[in-house]
């Protein structure tokens, strides 16, 4: 595959672009070290110069690049932020991605990564973002029921018939359908970890006060088998990895 290729293909912009930052000597590919064991990056200002993309290093611009046939991303949203390309109020949790990952050519209208769902400006935790629509659809299908564990802080106390109700469900205004939680634990006067397997609009929030209760706080800690990493900062993102991609369908 031609250099510029591989960098227009990770969203370093249009290919003329990509063949402007390879023969402007921007751009380095890690390689093994010809005089010592180990590896090093080389300049290369041959675009059309061709490269085994699988498990490829780049250096764009002073900026370590793994290639990525497809986007994989894990954000620690963080509050006061809008999970939309156009947001009305507060700032885009796309402004916390780096461009690359904006302008990523996919085959939809929209460019780069799309949020997998999303959560209410003032909740924070995990949010997942790819531009695989079949995983997008994976993940987010009310229909595959995978399950989602969210911290939640209520107003007033959390007693056992509050609990009783999450679990049996609850009517929405919207569907005549109860909506149940899958799992409801009580881990202090005004705490609950609640489970669910389908993403309505505000459901968190609707289901407390469809039991009498108000969501003061609420954190997505968890999304199937994974949970959020303890050491990823609110608003910093990382690369998913083989084996926590496995872990978010692990409830299969």
């Amino acid at each position: 595959m031609q250099l510029q290729e591989i960098l227009y293909s990770q969203g370093f912009g249009t290919r003329r672009v990509c063949a402007g930052l390879v023969q402007q000597g921007w751009v380095s590919v890690r390689e093994p070290a010809v005089n010592a064991g180990g590896y090093e990056y080389r300049t290369c200002t041959d675009a059309t110069a061709d490269y085994d993309p699988e498990g490829l290093l780049l250096r764009v611009q002073g900026i370590d690049w793994p290639y990525h046939a497809k986007a994989y991303v894990l954000l620690h949203k963080p509050a006061g932020t809008e999970c939309s390309q156009k947001p009305s109020t507060y700032p885009s949790i796309y402004t916390l991605l780096p461009a690359p990952l904006r302008q990523r050519p996919t085959k939809s209208a929209v460019q780069g990564i799309q949020a997998v769902g999303r959560l209410d400006q003032d909740t924070t935790g995990m949010l997942l973002l790819s531009d695989d629509g079949q995983f997008i659809h994976r993940m987010s299908s009310p229909k595959k029921h995978v399950p989602k564990v969210y911290q939640v802080t209520t107003k007033h106390p959390v007693d056992e018939p509050q609990v009783s109700r999450l679990l049996a469900g609850v009517v929405l205004d919207d569907d005549p359908k109860p909506v149940r939680a899958a799992d409801c634990v009580v881990v202090g006067s005004h705490r609950l970890d609640l489970t669910l397997t389908e993403g309505k609009y505000h459901q968190v929030k609707r289901m407390l006060a469809a039991v009498g209760n108000r969501v003061e706080g609420l954190h997505r800690a968890r999304i199937g088998g994974m949970d959020l990493p303890l050491d990823l900062a609110p608003g910093d993102w990382r690369w998913l990895d083989a084996d926590e991609l496995r872990l978010l369908t692990q409830s299969d």
